[in-house]
């Protein structure tokens, strides 16, 4: 309104003059496919399946670190400059020797190949190495753990309580839960 600008954020609005805004940048969200394209698990089940049994890497974390970074586009570009279903930086995926990014077997492999060297960097540590694929390793070492980033923390509870979820729906675990 006039020269001032309220913007709408958690907990309230925010006034403030308009010459002072340079740039609103939302969190990276992409929207939901098309319901037609919905069943992704089919789609891309045997991509996943054979890096997870190359890598050692779950299956399940896979789909679901696909879910939270694209999900499941093999198109979507991120304004970090992130590609394809699993969100690879450029420089990621030369490391990887990812010839087309937007080729979902490719990005699928050398995500997950990050992902497995990223577990292995922390020694197992999920939550470390769920952080740095999202934040980057760099900034994980140079706060000496999780950074305190809101977007790195929900990432991080998403996928883990999306992982318990599926620990607790297994058929092992209503076996278990019958022989009570």
């Amino acid at each position: 309104s006039g020269d001032r600008v309220r913007l709408a954020v958690t907990g309230g609005t925010v006034e403030i003059a308009a010459s002072e805004l340079i740039d609103v940048e939302p969190e990276d969200q992409f929207p939901a496919p098309p319901p037609v394209d919905a069943d992704f698990g089919v789609r891309y089940a045997n991509l996943i399946r054979a890096s997870a049994q190359k890598h050692g890497v779950d299956e399940k974390l896979i789909a679901h670190v696909i879910a939270a970074e694209s999900n499941f586009d093999p198109k979507a570009v991120s304004r970090k400059r992130a590609l394809g279903l699993m969100q690879l930086l450029p420089e990621t995926a030369a490391r990887y020797a990812v010839v087309n990014v937007f080729e979902p077997a490719q990005n699928i492999e050398a995500g997950t190949h990050y992902l497995k060297d990223l577990l292995a960097r922390y020694k197992g540590n999920l939550t470390l190495a769920l952080a740095a694929y999202n934040a980057g390793p760099e900034t994980v070492d140079r706060y000496g753990g999780v950074p305190p980033f809101p977007g790195t923390l929900n990432y991080i509870r998403n996928i883990t309580a999306k992982l318990a979820q599926d620990a607790n729906n297994s058929p092992t675990k209503s076996i278990a839960r019958n022989a009570d």
